[in-house]
């Protein structure tokens, strides 16, 4: 079965007007159900991530000034959320699901959350909508309890995973790989393990192909034991924010690849949904779903 982290804390009310579409959080799960792709068996709700848990990647001082919310309003607007209670409540629930995926992962081949992929949360600081680093908070978490001993994160992502390379700089057993657009932000990146930078307006064939030249020697060189899978949609050619033209028709096929080789290698992947900001909230929930509609095809 196909499980899939979800709570309604993950549509969490923001401002009239902001940028950010909180609302896809509702809308990708009740559009898999109507289709009938999945039920409200396939859902689970996870808790909040204790604090231990926590910091195993975050610094002790950053996440107790998140907790408490006096992170200095300075980190706030970097941020880009206002700091509330609830939304706490919602990032530690979020980093959760994605550590229970990792064992749905383990047990079924794949797993999802509809949220997460908050790569730009580094140890002591959060930026662009992220303040909790789900993926690296369950990364480390699989290393502590000594059930991995490689891992592979896959940013696919229109942004670069700064925070996620900043955290495992220094970690061997972690191999970070984004492929993000070179000139979009953070406009200040930091090093992972491997980049690949891309112009403004890569179309679907320049994409897929650099992908598929690389994504199967790093599996090989690495053997990682678990993979987790970044799969932002903001790569789009209608995102507001993205600067690249990809098709739906080729994010799709990029997330058919991915899952694809890590079925065939036989390594568990955990899904994170990461960005869209396509200005039609249709475009977006409809690229979304074509990952998990590759996903049950490919595995159930």
């Amino acid at each position: 079965m196909l499980k899939i982290a979800f709570d309604p804390i993950y549509a969490h009310p923001l401002p009239e007007g902001h940028r950010f579409p909180m609302l896809k959080y509702e809308l990708i799960p009740g559009q898999l159900i109507r289709e009938g792709l999945i039920s409200e068996d396939n859902l689970f709700s996870p808790t909040a991530v204790p604090d231990d848990v926590i910091l195993l990647t975050h610094d002790a001082n950053y996440w107790h000034q998140l907790r408490d919310l006096i992170l200095p309003p300075k980190e706030q607007r970097r941020i880009g959320f206002p700091l509330t209670e609830q939304l706490i409540e919602r990032e530690r629930r979020i980093a959760q699901g994605t550590i229970n995926g990792c064992y749905f992962a383990r047990q079924y081949g794949v797993a999802f959350n509809v949220a997460g992929g908050t790569h730009h949360a580094g140890t002591n600081w959060g930026e662009g909508f992220c303040m909790l680093n789900d993926q690296a908070i369950a990364a480390n978490y699989l290393l502590d309890k000594g059930l991995c001993k490689s891992i592979l994160i896959i940013d696919l992502d229109v942004h670069q995973g700064n925070g996620t390379a900043q955290i495992f700089e220094n970690e061997p057993r972690v191999f970070t790989f984004s492929m993000h657009g070179d000139k979009n932000f953070p406009f200040r990146k930091e090093r992972s393990d491997l980049d690949i930078p891309l112009e403004d307006g890569i179309k679907d064939d320049a994409y897929l192909s650099l992908l598929k030249d690389t994504l199967p020697g790093l599996i090989s060189k690495h053997n990682p034991d678990f993979i987790f899978y970044l799969s932002g949609v903001d790569v789009l050619s209608s995102d507001k924010l993205g600067k690249l033209s990809l098709s739906k028709e080729a994010c799709k096929e990029r997330d058919r690849f991915v899952l694809s080789i890590c079925k065939n290698n036989g390594i568990p992947v955990q899904v994170s949904m990461g960005g869209g900001y396509s200005p039609q909230i249709k475009d977006i929930v409809e690229a979304h779903c074509n990952t998990y509609r590759v996903a049950m095809e490919l595995y159930f």
